[in-house]
């Protein structure tokens, strides 16, 4: 180790380009998605692909 400072934990898609991040289907729109930054620690509860599509799919429900 050099600087004495341990090396960061690979992230879950951080790191890689984006055609090799993991992606979902939206529960919306049926489009696909890719794994984003902002979603690295919930990305196994993120359903939609963006808030218009989160809150038409709650408007749509309830």
């Amino acid at each position: 180790m050099l600087g004495g400072m341990p090396r960061p934990e690979r992230t879950f898609g951080g790191g890689r380009p984006p055609s090799q991040r993991p992606s979902k289907t939206c529960a919306h729109c049926g489009l696909p998605f890719t794994w984003r930054k902002k979603w690295e620690r919930d990305w196994d509860t993120v359903k939609y692909c963006s808030d218009r599509c989160r809150s038409a799919a709650k408007r749509r429900t309830g």
